[in-house]
């Protein structure tokens, strides 16, 4: 396996964390030192607050706003709020789901999904209000093709196409006082590490990707799949109940682990050191482990 991602590998665009409550999670949020964006709401029941990093990568922290429209969209097919569903269902209101990736044609993702027979569902097009600090509006569109295993309930992939962009500064957004300026490495944990190589590499669009060492390569990050030993051993806590996949831990760069380490002592968050790193574990309204790494 080579050190750089293969031509054409979807990069990162975003991770979907489901919550119980966005004032929840707004508050952890911010005592991990992240800016969180105003709250953001779907067409079909579901709505988020957003963690926008300089890297172009985001949290979206997910929750259920309107409970009778999230039941009507599950009715009528919508893919992404029944996946957001069965996790609940299968893992608690808490958590972290879905990885997302970017793309610039989500129906020839849609078309390989299905041939591969790794199709979650029908694609997902739609639009919603985005808002930065000063109160500046604009609309996000974006057209959805979902993956998944057959029976798989703990995690799920799609590929994202950013069909119209909101033209809003984010500058402030992305001023975390926690030094946090991109995701490095999400880590995920399965029973069967190497009966994920298919679904992966279709998600990531890189049919050469085998997993080698348990790393995929993305050209902007690593998706990681470890077993429940190698993730305890690495991170020094469990995982909890067997899975064939579930998405366990966010790796962040910051610019000075003893400035992040000093903010989490004084919101009173408690961590632990894992070699060169400072560890998180999940809580209420952060849904996967954070692990905050210093890259110069």
């Amino acid at each position: 396996m080579t050190n750089r991602p293969t031509p054409g590998t979807h990069p990162l665009d975003h991770l979907v964390l489901p919550t119980g409550s966005l004032e929840v999670a707004r508050a952890r949020l911010s005592s991990l030192g992240f800016v969180v964006a105003p709250t953001g709401i779907h067409p079909f029941g579901t709505e988020n607050c957003c963690v926008f990093l300089t890297d172009g990568t985001y949290l979206e922290p997910l929750a259920i706003g309107n409970e009778q429209a999230a039941i009507n969209a599950t009715a009528a097919g919508n893919v992404f709020v029944a996946r957001d569903r069965l996790y609940r269902d299968s893992r608690g209101d808490e958590g972290f789901s879905a990885v997302v990736l970017g793309t610039d044609n989500a129906d020839a993702d849609h078309a390989r999904f299905v041939d591969a027979g790794l199709s979650a569902g029908d694609m997902l097009s739609f639009s919603r209000a985005f808002t930065d600090t000063s109160g500046k509006s604009d609309t996000a569109s974006f057209k959805l093709a979902f993956a998944a295993t057959r029976g798989a309930t703990d995690a799920f992939l799609f590929a994202c196409q950013r069909i119209n962009a909101p033209m809003v500064d984010r500058a402030a957004l992305q001023a975390h006082a926690n030094g946090a300026s991109g995701i490095l490495e999400v880590v995920a944990v399965s029973d069967q590490p190497a009966g994920q190589i298919s679904l992966i590499s279709a998600a990531v669009n890189d049919p050469t990707a085998d997993g080698q060492g348990g790393a995929f390569l993305l050209p902007n990050a690593t998706l990681s799949v470890l077993d429940p030993r190698s993730f305890t051993a690495r991170f020094g806590f469990p995982v909890g109940s067997s899975t064939k996949l579930c998405f366990m831990a966010i790796v962040f760069a910051v610019r000075s682990i003893d400035a992040t380490s000093s903010l989490l002592a004084a919101n009173a968050i408690q961590h632990d050191i894992a070699g060169t790193d400072i560890v998180v574990r999940p809580a209420s309204g952060q849904g996967a482990a954070f692990i905050f790494r210093e890259i110069p």
